[in-house]
């Protein structure tokens, strides 16, 4: 199953900030909650300025109760793609796909095929970092001149979904400030891999979208 998020005319000059595509937490019954669930899809650059953070988060709407059970599944691969020449057609991936009780790392690479069917580049691996545990420490992996996270996090999207709906309905003309976080308390499993920007190529303007493919 595809899931795709985009983030279109990111440059890797000058980013001031965190970049976000609207979020997407509720699917049909057969993707809502599992492996495959995309929900947002984040691009930022780094503590250091020459480095982006990527980060792929799944599986939204997690109450704690259900976090410590949730998992990264090992026939669902999940796919970043970076389009660096403006036709919106993968240039290099970073893939990700668990094996026991860690994440493994391929790329940035040329994909073997573009578009929605994948073939994980084993040889072209870049680091693999322990899946953290919720309420644990967050474990962290440095390798290649690249940084890797996986595992639970609070999600980070804001969205006051009742005043959405107060908007929709024609009772108000905009949002609160401040609004409800309608998410709050929820958690996500984030995928989160910081690379350097000579790694993806020379152009000044790239295209990112990710994707989760089941074997």
């Amino acid at each position: 199953m595809k899931k795709t998020k985009m983030i279109l005319g990111l440059s890797l000059v000058a980013i001031s900030g965190l970049i976000l595509v609207a979020a997407d937490h509720v699917d049909a019954p057969a993707v809502t909650g599992n492996a495959a669930d995309i929900t947002d899809v984040y691009v930022f650059q780094g503590q250091t300025s020459s480095n982006l953070v990527f980060a792929v988060n799944t599986q939204g709407l997690l109450s704690p109760g259900a976090t410590a059970a949730a998992t990264f599944a090992e026939n669902t691969l999940i796919e970043i793609n970076i389009d660096n020449t403006g036709d919106n057609v993968e240039d290099l991936v970073i893939q990700a796909i668990r094996r026991g009780d860690r994440m493994y790392f391929f790329g940035p690479v040329a994909p073997g095929t573009t578009g929605t069917t994948s073939t994980i580049k084993t040889t072209a691996a870049s680091g693999s970092v322990a899946i953290s545990s919720y309420g644990g420490t967050a474990i962290t992996a440095e390798q290649n001149g690249m940084k890797f996270f996986a595992g639970p996090r609070d999600d980070p999207f804001f969205f006051d979904l009742d005043q959405f709906k107060t908007i929709l309905m024609g009772n108000a003309s905009g949002f609160n400030n401040p609004g409800t976080d309608t998410f709050a308390g929820t958690n996500v499993l984030s995928l989160i891999v910081e690379v350097p920007k000579t790694m993806l190529g020379s152009s000044s303007t790239i295209n990112i979208w990710a994707e989760s493919k089941k074997k």
